[in-house]
Formats: C-alpha cells, sequence, structure tokens
C-alpha cells in the first residue's frame, strides 16, 4: 500500500490571501484600492521577485506602499489585483520594462530574487504570494496577442482576463498540469538524472506534463514507461504543489513499480537506478543529491522514507 499522506504542506501553497473574485469586476473598488496608501504592491521584474535579507540567510518579502508603489507604477508594466491580506488590498505589478527598477524605489529596499533560490527560507505565506504574483505576471506579459486572430489584447477583471480588441475571445490565465511521481518496488525507489538538471549529481522523481485526453493516472505510467521502461500498477494521490516557473501545476503520486529493468529515453534522462532507503539516507556519503528542500520531489522522497 503506498497511500502515504503528506506529512506537511509543500512550498508555496498556504496562500494568507482572500483572492475576493468577486471584487475584480468592482471597478470603483479597484481604482479607490490602487490609490489607498495602505494597498501593499508585490513587483516584480524579470521573473524575479522584491526581498530583503537574503545574503543574511533571512529572507523575507518586500511588499511596497504609497510612494513606492507609485515608483514602481509608473513603468506602465501589466498589473493584477490579487486579494486581500488580513482586509488589505495585494496586487501584483511587473516592472521589466526598466533597467535596472532599484533606483526607483527609496535606499534599503532589498534586491530582486529568483524565488527559487530561497523559497525553502521564506515564511510560507510569503512565498505563496510571490508565487501567486510571479505566475500571474508571467501569463500576462506573455499573452499581450489573441492566440485566435493576433489581434491585441486588453486586460480586464483587475488582470484575470485578456480580451481580444479583434475578435473578442476572453483569455484566461493559463496552468499546466504535470504529473510527478515516486515509483516504490519493495523496499526501493527509483529516481532519475535529467539533461536539465544543474546540479550534476542530482537524482530526483520521475515527472511529465499530463497530454490532452488523459487521467493523471494514465499520465503517471506513460511518463513512467516513456523514460525509463517500468510498467506501473497502481497509482496514489500525495499532494500538489503550484510550480510558477513559469506556470505548472505539479500533482505528486507515488506509484507502484511492476517491473525492474531500466530502460531510459536518452533524450530525457542521463540515468536511473533504483535506491534504497538505506542508500537515500547515505546519499551525501555515496556521491549523489537529492531535490531541493522546498520542491515535492523531495516531499515524495520524504515521506516514503517515514512510511
Amino acid at each position: 500500500m503506498l497511500s502515504i499522506p503528506a506529512s506537511r504542506p509543500n512550498a508555496y501553497t498556504g496562500s494568507p490571501l482572500d483572492r475576493a473574485g468577486e471584487k475584480r469586476d468592482d471597478a470603483d473598488f479597484i481604482a479607490a484600492a490602487l490609490n489607498h496608501p495602505d494597498t501593499l504592491f508585490t513587483p516584480v521584474w524579470r521573473a524575479r521577485s522584491l526581498m530583503k535579507g537574503v545574503a543574511d540567510g533571512h529572507p523575507e518579502a518586500v511588499l511596497l506602499t504609497g510612494a513606492a508603489a507609485q515608483s514602481v507604477r509608473m513603468a506602465d508594466g501589466p498589473w493584477a489585483f490579487l486579494g486581500l491580506w488580513e482586509g488589505r488590498p495585494v496586487f501584483a505589478v511587473d516592472c521589466s520594462t526598466a533597467d535596472d527598477p532599484l533606483p526607483l524605489l527609496p535606499d534599503g529596499m532589498g534586491a530582486f530574487t529568483d524565488l527559487r533560490q530561497v523559497a525553502g527560507l521564506l515564511p510560507p505565506g510569503e512565498a505563496s504570494v510571490l508565487a501567486h504574483a510571479r505566475g500571474l505576471m508571467h501569463w500576462r506579459t506573455k499573452h499581450r496577442f489573441c492566440g485566435i486572430c493576433g489581434s491585441r489584447c486588453e486586460p480586464r477583471s483587475a488582470g484575470h482576463v485578456m480580451v481580444c480588441q479583434g475578435c473578442g475571445a476572453q483569455h484566461f490565465p493559463r496552468t499546466d498540469p504535470a504529473v510527478i511521481m515516486l515509483v516504490v518496488r519493495g523496499d526501493a525507489c527509483l529516481l532519475g538524472h535529467s539533461h536539465r538538471f544543474p546540479n550534476t549529481a542530482m537524482y530526483s522523481t520521475l515527472a511529465g506534463f499530463v497530454e490532452p485526453g488523459e487521467s493523471l493516472e494514465e499520465a503517471v505510467r506513460r511518463e513512467v514507461k516513456e523514460e525509463a521502461g517500468i510498467d506501473v500498477g497502481g497509482v496514489w494521490y500525495h499532494s500538489s504543489q503550484p510550480w510558477p516557473f513559469p506556470s505548472s501545476i505539479m500533482l505528486g503520486f507515488h506509484a507502484e513499480g511492476l517491473s525492474e529493468d531500466i530502460h531510459i529515453d536518452h533524450d530525457e534522462l542521463k540515468d536511473a537506478r533504483w535506491f534504497t532507503r538505506d542508500q537515500i539516507r547515505d546519499h551525501q556519503a555515496l556521491g549523489f543529491s537529492l531535490p531541493r528542500a522546498d520542491s515535492i520531489a523531495r516531499r515524495l522522497i520524504e515521506d516514503w522514507m517515514g512510511a
């Protein structure tokens, strides 16, 4: 039985925001919130988020108010209403058109940092809000034109809908579902090393995007078979994790390996191996590393280890 519950929340989950979807089309509310001195703005610059304390190992999100927020908004980039945080409106604003956004801000406001580098150190609520802003701003900057007729799109619903000015089509934020799975056979789990991994010693769970007309369980079985040649039987859901790098949601599973001989797809993987629990416990001594602590891949491994 591989129905292993999640031991704790995944990174980028647990948002403190009330998304307040009913406010998005309230033009008076949005106009007043954009100009209220207590409203919070989380800026995004070329997919990076504003933080301070990164160099000290104690990062925290920097949300702007008042004049600082107005200065960033003068970059005239996309923006969107994210929701309410303890009653205060929160907006994302993209300032990527500025070559360097820091001169727009008062001194000591921090620096723009890749969220993935510090997500495991941020307070959970802050990581979720920054991920929300990053994902929505990515969609806004990449969907300025209609995919149907090619005409320019204009934002509506406080940045959550793009409406084509030619054919009138409405376009909504896109999230691509991807399955990620730890395949288990006996006392061993299947981990692979991808060509895409920057860490040359890292072995991680297999993963792949869900294809049209495919259930999640079917996607798990197909991806494992394609990448490693392993047949999969039972599939059990574990948890999910928003992954706005740029626009995915990771759907985590444990899966039953029915075969043992590995036949890898060399276009997808450099290597794949079965690892016992003892080998995973001693991974540093054995010369390989595990996925980042903030990743759902690591949670799948750790929860199996503790089962």
